[in-house]
């Protein structure tokens, strides 16, 4: 068998969206095993079972990457690394950065002390880290600029983590202090309202997204002629610092092949200036589509993903796919067959969005 990729987006059945990425490759006649989130912990075994059946029942998967510690994508990571032997757990532990966090907190002067409290704000992640470290399985932080096989980490850098870490509401002394737009991204902020009047309005949330999630990875793999990102819950920092660090590893942007839709398709984590970077301007509404746009989102989540942001994608030449009526959304290239597959059409248009 030629070389091929397969990505499944597995449906969440919660009342609430999360995050559940399986993806299988083969390069130069070996086959990797690539894991992004686990959904909440009720999810861990159906998780195991989609490998198990889907991925040939392997022993051994290479890569398990926690883009961030929310419990919606952290927890069925728990199942997946007790059932599997795993070749390295990517995933920021910020307790171990304690050397460089110590002197922004100044209830804490003891590095122990503020390791300990940061274990307990972030409980999600300080489970799977107790989980490797009984197993041994190596925990390597996806700073950007590391290779996690095909992928390249494109978002976050150590400093703005630190940042988001100070910045975030549940650390001791949250402060607000926000990364500052470029010259240029006030611009494309210009032109896409100048964009909205002549093609029509995108309403979008003036809120931004928490600093969690902006401490998503976002990961880039090009392979196959075709360019994927994965983006987490990423919000507009991490997605414009991820735009701005792209085209030094080679990713020519606007425009991708397929792109997840950040945060399930909330409106606090897009706007018309990041989508315009990454996807292009609006096109008219007879152009042609060249981005395809995944979004997890749960059938009885009544708040993702908003009508809003799917309209945004479409406006910019992406067929969008949900998994909110689905058990997966599968994609790839030259991908092996697979019982039960079917052929999803994109959702449609909404003639209305959210106030």
């Amino acid at each position: 068998m030629s070389d091929f990729y397969e990505i499944d987006f597995l449906g969440v059945g919660t009342s609430k969206s999360g995050d559940a990425i399986t993806m299988r490759y083969k390069q130069d006649g070996k086959i990797f095993i690539h894991v992004v989130d686990g959904g909440y912990q009720s999810t861990g075994e159906t998780l195991v079972a989609h490998i198990r059946e889907h991925y040939d029942d392997p022993s051994f998967i290479d890569h398990v990457v926690v883009t961030h510690p929310d419990g919606d994508h952290c927890g069925g990571l728990r199942s997946v690394l007790e059932e599997f032997d795993v070749g390295a757990l990517w995933m920021i532990c910020p307790w171990y950065h304690t050397d460089d966090l110590i002197h922004r907190f100044s209830r804490f002067t003891n590095k122990d002390n503020l390791a300990k409290r940061l274990r307990e704000i972030y409980p999600n992640v300080a489970a799977l880290e107790e989980i490797a470290n009984e197993k041994r399985i190596d925990i390597i932080a996806p700073f950007q600029g590391a290779e996690i096989g095909p992928f390249r980490v494109l978002s976050p850098t150590y400093d703005h983590f630190l940042d988001l870490v100070e910045q975030s509401e549940k650390t001791p002394e949250g402060v607000t202090l926000k990364r500052e737009e470029t010259l240029f991204e006030i611009g494309l902020r210009a032109l896409a309202k100048l964009s909205n009047a002549v093609w029509g309005e995108e309403l979008f949330s003036e809120n931004n997204t928490s600093s969690e999630n902006e401490m998503s990875v976002v990961q880039w793999m090009s392979m196959l002629g075709e360019d994927v990102v994965l983006t987490g819950d990423a919000g507009r920092e991490a997605l414009h610092a991820a735009a701005d660090y792209a085209p030094m590893v080679g990713l020519n942007i606007p425009g991708v092949t397929k792109i997840q839709v950040p945060h399930h398709g909330s409106r606090r984590n897009v706007d018309a200036a990041v989508l315009d970077r990454w996807l292009g301007r609006k096109m008219p509404s007879d152009g042609e589509f060249t981005t395809s746009a995944y979004v997890s989102a749960a059938k009885d989540d009544k708040h993702h993903p908003k009508n809003a942001v799917k309209r945004a994608f479409m406006h910019r030449g992406a067929r969008v796919f949900s998994t909110e009526n689905r058990v997966w959304i599968r994609t790839g290239r030259n991908m092996p067959e697979r019982s039960g597959s079917i052929t999803l059409s994109p959702e449609l248009y909404p003639d209305t969005q959210e106030e």
